[in-house]
């Protein structure tokens, strides 16, 4: 049997249909919610996900100041950076992190979940965050999207 019936079809940038949606972080757990946007971005709820190619969908958050942690992790999560110079290893807990820039901590609970390449930070461009629940992205005719609909 030389021929097949079916072939694998394989998405890449021309034949990828992109969409905008709008994610409410209100009573979200960060974790949680990070998870299924990264899901989101990479495009793995789509029937057409291809590994390798920016498939998903272009992701809007909005009410990043009413996420949840659970636990202790507001005063015990440590967000670690380094200046590059020696003993330059900086902490900031979550508190800290969230008290000047809720959207930061946000952005960056999805950015740890996206690959640590190229294409993720292709990925990464297609997320914006915002204070509060106004965006100012209305031109692109954004749907609303459940995430507790989403496994």
């Amino acid at each position: 049997m030389n021929t097949l019936s079916y072939k694998t079809v394989s998405a890449n940038k021309a034949t990828v249909n992109k969409e905008w949606v709008v994610v409410d972080a209100e009573g979200q757990t960060l974790g949680r919610m990070a998870s299924k946007v990264a899901k989101l971005l990479r495009g793995k709820y789509k029937p057409n996900y291809t590994p390798h190619v920016d498939c998903g969908d272009n992701v809007i958050i909005i009410n990043a100041e009413k996420i949840n942690l659970t636990g202790k992790k507001w005063e015990e999560k440590q967000y670690i950076r380094h200046t590059g110079y020696p003993g330059g290893q900086r902490s900031l807990t979550a508190n800290e992190v969230f008290a000047k820039n809720p959207a930061s901590l946000v952005e960056k609970s999805v950015k740890g979940m996206l690959p640590k390449n190229k294409l993720g930070a292709a990925l990464f461009r297609n997320l914006t965050v915002f204070v509060g629940p106004e965006h100012n992205k209305e031109a692109q005719k954004p749907k609303t999207i459940n995430l507790n609909d989403l496994k």
